[in-house]
């Protein structure tokens, strides 16, 4: 859309809306609008299609909050392409010429007329197209790239947490031009995409889409003479090592994402992304489940059968007591409420103990003495009585 066009279009009367419209109400126009005229709903209506151009246009424009002052500001000063003088000026009433001569500079008459305006009418429209006062362009800040890591754990840093060194090598600016892909340090403004760094792409339906400039390369400059260290990209690579907090809780393959601490941008844009993958080792005597830690607890089989009292060791903390109930069966899983992993909320998990009756390999002659008289005093049970007729059944 040309400036000429911005000027003279009335998006409020595209949108059927009053001047004072609020944001809401610019919104509701838009929708109905787009479904009535949308080409989706009229195959084939090329009026249909131009209306409805005309309509994303005036919504882009009143849909912007900022936008939408610019373009306020422009109509206050222009009208149906006029321009309105102070009521000081000869004749009080409106005269026209051609918007083109304001806007290509100085020639004719037109152009000894725009000179009196100096470089504010550029400013009036910087925002819109990326065009400062006396028709210089202003590049775009540019957002540094995110960097991918990854980090080894043990067992108990994941649960605990810890602060660990990462050597990360990202893109950053050059340091032999300042970052300006030029090694005098004075590049020019790309003149195809004028300094935004993206080219648009028509998409069809009144919409576009917008695509990293093929000259610059999305940098919005171009280096007459390029620097010989970064090849005129003004981007090299540069090494650092930072301390970076895991937090408590993080699993195996679990990704952090660091804001602001990824590669630095381009002038004055934000910093990338840090983006940890996490990788934890196994532990000895603890799993984990979820939230929950696991541990498998040997016990006798007195123990069992009789019921008694176990010490259980916890991560990183003191051992708990276990109350084992009389005929605690082989496999059972017990609760200790609060030693597990860590949560986000500040809580914690469960640690998970299964009992595991320990069969020893030797016995003494006493031990042999109780249980063979431990067996005759058992004799008339049978713990597989039920598993056959069970099998009766089938």
């Amino acid at each position: 859309m040309s400036t000429k066009d911005f000027i003279e279009k009335d998006f409020y009367k595209v949108l059927g809306v009053p001047k004072d419209a609020t944001e809401a109400e610019i919104k509701k126009a838009y929708r109905k609008l787009a479904r009535e005229f949308h080409p989706d709903a009229n195959k084939g209506n090329t009026r249909a299609e131009e209306r409805f151009k005309e309509i994303s246009e005036a919504n882009d424009v009143l849909g912007d909050p900022k936008k939408r002052k610019e373009y306020d500001d422009a109509r206050a000063l222009f009208g149906n392409g006029g321009f309105r003088p102070g009521p000081g000026a000869a004749g009080g009433g409106q005269f026209n010429f051609d918007l083109g001569d304001l806007f290509g500079g100085a020639g004719g008459a037109g152009g000894a007329q725009s000179g009196s305006f100096g470089g504010g009418i550029g400013d009036v429209f910087g925002g819109l197209f990326n065009r400062g006062a006396a028709g210089t362009t202003r590049t775009q800040p540019r957002r540094g790239q995110d960097v991918d890591t990854e980090v080894t754990l043990s067992f108990t840093e994941a649960i605990e947490g810890a602060t660990v060194p990462l050597r990360m090598t990202s893109q950053a600016p050059c340091k032999a031009c300042s970052g300006t892909g030029d090694k005098n340090g004075t590049p020019r403004v790309c003149p195809t995409c004028v300094g935004t760094g993206q080219v648009a792409r028509g998409s069809g339906g009144g919409f576009s889409l917008t695509d990293p400039c093929p000259d610059c390369k999305g940098r919005g400059l171009i280096a007459e003479h390029p620097c010989t260290e970064c090849s005129g990209s003004g981007r090299a690579k540069s090494s650092r090592t930072m301390q970076v907090r895991i937090p408590a809780g993080v699993t195996d393959g679990q990704r952090i994402r660091l804001r602001g601490k990824g590669a630095p941008g381009e002038r004055g844009g934000p910093a990338g992304d840090l983006y940890v993958t996490v990788h934890v080792g196994e532990h000895k005597v603890f799993g984990r489940k979820g939230d929950n830690l696991t541990v498998t607890v040997p016990v006798t089989f007195a123990e069992a059968a009789l019921g008694g009292e176990v010490r259980v060791p916890t991560l990183g903390g003191s051992p708990v007591t276990l109350k084992l109930p009389p005929g605690t069966p082989n496999g059972r899983t017990m609760r200790a409420r609060g030693k597990g992993a860590a949560r986000k909320d500040g809580s914690h998990g469960d640690l998970l103990i299964t009992v595991e009756v320990s069969v020893p390999k030797d016995l003494s002659g006493k031990a042999r003495d109780a249980l063979e008289a431990y067996r005759e005093a058992t004799a008339d049970e049978d713990p597989r009585a039920e598993l056959f007729e069970a099998a009766k059944g089938e």
